[in-house]
């Protein structure tokens, strides 16, 4: 099933680097219509809750610590295909093998500190919106 819509996060790493407004506008240019918008941070155990599929991953202690260091930004964005496009637009995880002119590409520095989140499906698109975003914040 298609929807038009998906999930992202500006992680701590672009935040930090002042890249919020260069990446909203990738975004924006690529045709996707920001629907939901927050600056916020999460709270220790909100990173454990949102990341608990990778929990017996050796890496998950540092990426909760990652993605608790500092703000970040939660959008809601909508396009036709929006989950399988923003993947495209964002590049592989690792910004060294992501496409020229990706998010990653452009912002990522490293595999661990890759810039941004992308849901990688229309399920869990609408589980991460439903997480940082009441319904009465999505327009």
């Amino acid at each position: 099933m298609v929807t038009n819509r998906t999930f992202t996060m500006l992680k701590p790493d672009a935040v930090e680097k002042g890249n919020i407004g260069a990446i909203l506008d990738k975004i924006s240019a690529s045709g996707f219509k920001i629907i939901a918008l927050k600056l916020t941070q999460m709270t220790t155990n909100d990173a454990k809750t949102f990341y608990a599929i990778h929990k017996e991953r050796p890496f998950y202690g540092e990426l909760v610590d990652y993605m608790t260091r500092g703000p970040i930004v939660a959008a809601i964005l909508e396009k036709d295909n929006a989950v399988e496009d923003f993947r495209t637009l964002i590049g592989a995880t690792n910004p060294a093998d992501a496409a020229e002119g990706t998010i990653r590409k452009l912002f990522a520095d490293s595999i661990s500190e890759n810039a941004v989140h992308g849901s990688d499906s229309n399920e869990n698109a609408a589980i991460e919106g439903a997480f940082h975003f009441a319904g009465r914040e999505i327009f």
